[in-house]
Formats: C-alpha cells, sequence, structure tokens
C-alpha cells in the first residue's frame, strides 16, 4: 500500500474563515505501537463547528486540522502496534481511535483514568505545524501515535458509523455510565435534538425508561427522536417555563429522573433543575462553552439532585459505542444522522451548514 511522506488537509488558521488546503509533512516511518492510516471517513462534531467558528477556542491552538470522529485504513504499522483488546493491528485493517494518552501521569496510573490524562492529545488539541502535524480527520492520512487507543473495526458497522462512535456516540455511552444507568420505568429528559441527543434519546428507549422527553429544534429533527424512541418531544418555540411545564405533565407532576444536558445551551442548566424529580441525576455534558451558568444551589439541596459532568469517553466507551450501534442497527436508522458525503474542499461549506442545522452531522470522505 505504500508510505506516503505528506497528506493533503483541510487547515483552519482563522476562525470563521474558509479552511485552508495545505499538504502536511508525516514521518517517514511508524514508531513502535504507532499507526499510519487513510482515512476513510470524517463525521464533523458541533464541537469541530464551534472550534471553526471561535465560539470554543484554547490558547495558540491555530492551525489545526478539525475533525475527531474518525476511522480508516492502515496503510503502515509500527512494531508492535495493538489494539486496545489486544489485538495485532494490521496494514489493510479498517480501525477506529480515541483519544491519545501519556500512561505515566497522575491521571492515567492514580487515577487510572485516560480522561483525566494530562498529556490527553485529541484532534482539536494538537497544532497542525508540529509533529505529528496530521491528526485531525479533515485529512488524506492520519498518524496515529502510540499513545493513541486503537480498535479494530468489525465489518458489519459502516464507515459513518464507526467515525461518529469516536465521539457522538462514546460521549453519550459514557454520560450515561456516569448517570448510573437508566432506572426501569424511570422518565429521562434530553435537553438537546443534536446528534448526541439523538443518539441519548434511542440509549434511554433501549435502556428500559418508561418516558423518554426530547427536547430541541428543528423539527425535523425531533421527528427524528420520535423515530429514535422519544414519547414526547418538545420544541424550542416557547420560553424556560413552558418547557419545564411541559416535563412536568409528561411526569404526571414528579419530573425527570434522569436530564441530560446535551445542548450547552444558555439557561439550560436551570431548566434541567427546574425539571428534575426529587433525587434525580442530572448529567452536563453539553455545556462547553465559556460563558457562566447561574444555578440555583437551594434546588439542587432541596431535591437532593446528583449532579455530575461528563466529559467524553475513552477507548472502552469507543468499544461498547462500536457494539452498541452494531447491536440495534435494525431497530433504529443510524444513517439517518448523517448527510451527504463530500470531498474535503466542501469541508468549510459543511461545517457552515452544520451551523446552520441544515444536518446533524456532515460526513467527509477525505480521499474523495
Amino acid at each position: 500500500m505504500g508510505h506516503p511522506t505528506a497528506t493533503r488537509a483541510a487547515v483552519l488558521r482563522e476562525h470563521g474563515a474558509e479552511l485552508s488546503l495545505e499538504e502536511l509533512p508525516l514521518p517517514p516511518e511508524c514508531e513502535p505501537g504507532a499507526a499510519l492510516v487513510r482515512v476513510d471517513c470524517a463525521t464533523l462534531c458541533a464541537t469541530d463547528v464551534h472550534l471553526w467558528s471561535g465560539a470554543m477556542s484554547f490558547p495558540e491552538m491555530l492551525p489545526i486540522v478539525l475533525g475527531h470522529e474518525t476511522m480508516g485504513t492502515v496503510q503502515a504499522v509500527g512494531p508492535g502496534t495493538r489494539d486496545a483488546l489486544g489485538r495485532e493491528v494490521k496494514v489493510g485493517d479498517r480501525i477506529g481511535w480515541s483519544e491519545s494518552v501519556c500512561g505515566h501521569c497522575y491521571g492515567c496510573t492514580v487515577l487510572r483514568n485516560p480522561v483525566a490524562c494530562a498529556e490527553r492529545g485529541y484532534g482539536f488539541l494538537l497544532r497542525a505545524d508540529r509533529f505529528p502535524y496530521a491528526t485531525g480527520g479533515l485529512a488524506e492520512y492520519n498518524y496515529v501515535t502510540p499513545g493513541a487507543l486503537k480498535l479494530v473495526l468489525p465489518d458489519d458497522v459502516k464507515d459513518t458509523w464507526a467515525a461518529s462512535a469516536g465521539c457522538a456516540v462514546k460521549t453519550v455511552l459514557h454520560a450515561f455510565d456516569r448517570a448510573g444507568g437508566v432506572r426501569p420505568g424511570s422518565a429521562v429528559a434530553v435537553q438537546g435534538a443534536g446528534a448526541l441527543g439523538l443518539v441519548a434519546t434511542a440509549v434511554a428507549s433501549v435502556s428500559g425508561a418508561g418516558t423518554v422527553i426530547t427536547i430541541g429544534a428543528p423539527d425535523d429533527r425531533l421527528e427524528l427522536a420520535r423515530r429514535y424512541g422519544a414519547d414526547v418531544t418538545i420544541g424550542l418555540d416557547g420560553d424556560a417555563d413552558s418547557r419545564v411545564a411541559a416535563v412536568m405533565d409528561a411526569t404526571q407532576g414528579r419530573g425527570a429522573d434522569l436530564v441530560l444536558d446535551l445542548a450547552g445551551a444558555p439557561g439550560v442548566g436551570a431548566e434541567a433543575i427546574g425539571m428534575a424529580a426529587f433525587g434525580a441525576s442530572f448529567v452536563i455534558v453539553g455545556s462547553t462553552g465559556p460563558r457562566p451558568e447561574q444555578l440555583a444551589l437551594g434546588a439542587i439541596m432541596g431535591k437532593e439532585l446528583n449532579v455530575r459532568g461528563s466529559l467524553n469517553g475513552d477507548v472502552g466507551d469507543l468499544h461498547r459505542a462500536v457494539e452498541f450501534l452494531r447491536t440495534f442497527q435494525d431497530r433504529f436508522a443510524w444513517d439517518d444522522l448523517f448527510g451527504a458525503p463530500d470531498g474535503l474542499g466542501a469541508a468549510s461549506g459543511a461545517l457552515g451548514s452544520m451551523s446552520r442545522l441544515e444536518q446533524v452531522k456532515a460526513v467527509i470522505h477525505p480521499n474523495r
């Protein structure tokens, strides 16, 4: 298959601007534990949109190659490269991968939590002008570092599904794990009807929830939420009080036993507390922006709420995400999450389209 020494990539150099199609270097050989992968599919995440627009930003983050939901075919491997299940990674394998970790910091060794790694590398934390250069999905090839947690993919998982498992699906499964799961017959309120909210709706519906409530917009996404198991959908045309009242009405006045913030919009935390039942769990997943959020601590105390943050997930969540998609592929039309695929040159337009809520998840085939 050969070992290319450079890759074409769509590079973000200025927030809100067109991505720049550039050539980035690739290492001449793979280190032990590393792999060079031809990117077959990158699905875009709302985080990519926020990073592109500048709504999210990190010090000295530019230039970067966006795209952290990625899968591809191995072109070259270093000695001893294995996946998270101990399987040898070979040329020709389809793989996905999670964030890279160092393996020796406090988070890795004492907390034993890859998400807490002090040197955690991810698609939006690694610059395009420093080694290893091409780590984001909007590139023809990615250098998957030794510390990146790899997973050989089953043949019956489509490229789009496998790519989205790398963030959207694993993030949702991690959030449910942080919540302690779903109590059978309970009421679950999902705030947000983007990819995370839609997947969370499906997870809640197959996890034994008695009532699944999805809150968001636009209407076509709420229709998809109903197909994914929502018993009640609530739009954003009313105010916060009306949404809380609708949740109370759907739960016989008790409120939701589990509320998941998968929207990150201003005021969503206050709404979550308002619609939560006594003793409920509130998991914050989508609030990534810099704006502070005012929460009624007295209500949290008075309702004895369990409030948890949930950041992203690790390769264990990635493995479970792939298996979740496989297991329920006959129950849910996963393909409805994705737009029509396009090439690298269309990546800027795809980000703009997602920002206007015209598609749930854009799909880029960098080698198209």
